[in-house]
Parts: structure tokens; C-alpha cells; sequence
């Protein structure tokens, strides 16, 4: 296992806040950590030769997110013409290095990827797609993806986060996760997405049910923001999916590994996965466009 990173971590610091960013293996978000505990996880043996594969963090996922099918065979989609192309699950920003352009105060990074002739072999399309972390404040994070298609036709995408929540998985069951009003939806074999039910206001995590769950929010953007009240950890986490100018979220996904994984994601999407062929969340943004998405991510105490 390769312990040590190949190149530079940026780190950018406010007050008890520290955030660890490495643009050049995907503009990955790698930790976050506040009065040194963490917020975002990231594993102390991670596999440096493999970091798009580390469970921690947050991966970007773009331009497409999620498990996308052709013929039943994953990893596969279909254009309009019927020509079909290969696409790494979750896209693949998450294997490919950025440019990084970091803020003059320290407190906030911008990270940029454009097409290449490789990315343009499965997904024929000129683009700029743009990550930016900013502490707004030492308890407040926020994260902006934005897509720009500079080339000179429709561009297909939707994008979304992976956030690794650190939370021994002994606290599962005495932590909660509460919701603004949302439909659930989970993935079926052969790609295809299930049914709406209705989801609740809040849920266990220890309810497995809810692992590789997507709630779509209802209406989009959202009223009232997504918290996960960690009891154990003595804090709640706060995820405002409703900033000025920004995209509509389209949908917020939970999973996590394994019984015994001391992480839980919380995961704010754009659309939902396969929707290159379902359409539930697909966006074309025309040429010369930009679109915007952005959250905030908050945490406080918990009365004691």
C-alpha cells in the first residue's frame, strides 16, 4: 500500500479550520478538520498509486455521475445518433489532474480541468469544469462546480458531490440524518431507476435501507437543508442546498460501504444515475454557457 502522496497537498486554513486539497488526483477535497477533529475523512493508509479509488474525501463526479448502462454493460452510453461510448462509473474528473489557482488570503481554492483528446474519446464534448472550496468561515465550507461548454454544440451533464462524512460506525444508530420533504429512489440492476416512494423527515443510520438510497428533493431548491445530528461526535452537520444563484440540487444520496466503515456519505447530485438515457436530472447546457451549483456546508455544537 502507497502511504505517501506522489505530489503536493494544498492546505488552506481558517481559524480552527484546516481543509487538504489535491488538484492534481482530481481536485480531490481530501480532508476537512476542525479544532482537529475531522469532518471530511481521509484514511491514514490510503492508496497513494490509486486515489480516485480512496474511500475518503469528496471525489467530484463529472460529467456524468452514477452507474450508466447500455445493453445491460455498465460503464456505457448512448448519444442521440446511437453511437455508444465508454465512461468510467462517476465520470472521469475524479482520475485526471487540475489546474490550481489558490486565493490570495488562503482561505479558498479554485481547481479547473478542460477536454483533451483523451476525455473526448467517450464524451465528445468541449468543456471547462471548475471546483472551488472556500471557508466562508471556520465552521462553514462552501463548494461551487461549474460547467462551461466551450465548444460549438448541446453539451449532456450533470455532476455532484461524494462527501466522506467521518462517524465511527459503533454511532450509526444514535445518529440521524433529517431531510426536507423528498421522494426515494434507488438504482435496479439493469440501470433502470425504481418507482418514487415516500421518504421521511428523518432517518437512522443505521437503517440500511437507506444505503445506495437517492432522495430527490421535492421541490427543488429545497426549503429547509439537510442535517445530520451526530450526538456522539457532539455536533450536527448542516448541507444548504439553497444558495443564491445556483442550480436546483436534484437529489442527495446515502451510502456507505460496510458495517463497520467509520465513514457515512452524504452525497448532493444534479440528477440521478443513467440519466444520460432516463433523462431524471440530465442538463444540456448550450455552447457558451455556464452553469453554477453551489452548497454550503455548516457545522456547531450540539448542546452537551
Amino acid at each position: 500500500m502507497n502511504a505517501q502522496p506522489q505530489q503536493d497537498i494544498l492546505t488552506l486554513s481558517r481559524g480552527a479550520s484546516t481543509l487538504r486539497v489535491a488538484p492534481w488526483a482530481g481536485a480531490r477535497l481530501l480532508s476537512w478538520e476542525l479544532d482537529g477533529r475531522p469532518v471530511i475523512v481521509w484514511p491514514e493508509n490510503a492508496n497513494w498509486a490509486q486515489p480516485a479509488r480512496v474511500r475518503g474525501g469528496n471525489p467530484l463526479l463529472f460529467p456524468f455521475l452514477g452507474r450508466h448502462f447500455v445493453d445491460g454493460k455498465i460503464g456505457r452510453w448512448r448519444d442521440a445518433e446511437g453511437v455508444v461510448r465508454d465512461l468510467p462509473m462517476h465520470g472521469f474528473a475524479r482520475d485526471l489532474p487540475f489546474e490550481a489557482q489558490p486565493d490570495a488570503d488562503g482561505h479558498g481554492l479554485r481547481m479547473t480541468l478542460v477536454d483533451t483528446e483523451a476525455t473526448r474519446t467517450g464524451y465528445p464534448f468541449a468543456f471547462r469544469f471548475e471546483a472551488e472550496y472556500r471557508l466562508v468561515d471556520e465552521h462553514t465550507l462552501e463548494a461551487t462546480l461549474s460547467a462551461t461548454n466551450t465548444g460549438t454544440e448541446p453539451m449532456p451533464w450533470y455532476a455532484g458531490h461524494h462527501f466522506y462524512f467521518a462517524l465511527p460506525h459503533a454511532q450509526r444508530a444514535q445518529t440521524t440524518l433529517e431531510f426536507p420533504p423528498s421522494e426515494l429512489r434507488h438504482q435496479l440492476p439493469d440501470g433502470s431507476i425504481s418507482a418514487a416512494t415516500a421518504g421521511a423527515a428523518q432517518y437512522r443510520l443505521s437503517d440500511a435501507s437507506i444505503v445506495d438510497r437517492f432522495h430527490v428533493l421535492t421541490p427543488t431548491p429545497p426549503a429547509a437543508p439537510v442535517r445530520l445530528l451526530a450526538p456522539g461526535l457532539g455536533r450536527a452537520i448542516t448541507i444548504d442546498l439553497n444558495r443564491p444563484d445556483s442550480l436546483p440540487w436534484y437529489a442527495v444520496t446515502t451510502w456507505t460501504e460496510a458495517a463497520d466503515s467509520d465513514f457515512y456519505c452524504v452525497e448532493p447530485w444534479l440528477g440521478l444515475p443513467d440519466a444520460i438515457h432516463n433523462g431524471l436530472g440530465l442538463r444540456w447546457l448550450a455552447p457558451g454557457a455556464t452553469e453554477t451549483a453551489t452548497l454550503r456546508i455548516g457545522v456547531e455544537a450540539l448542546p452537551s
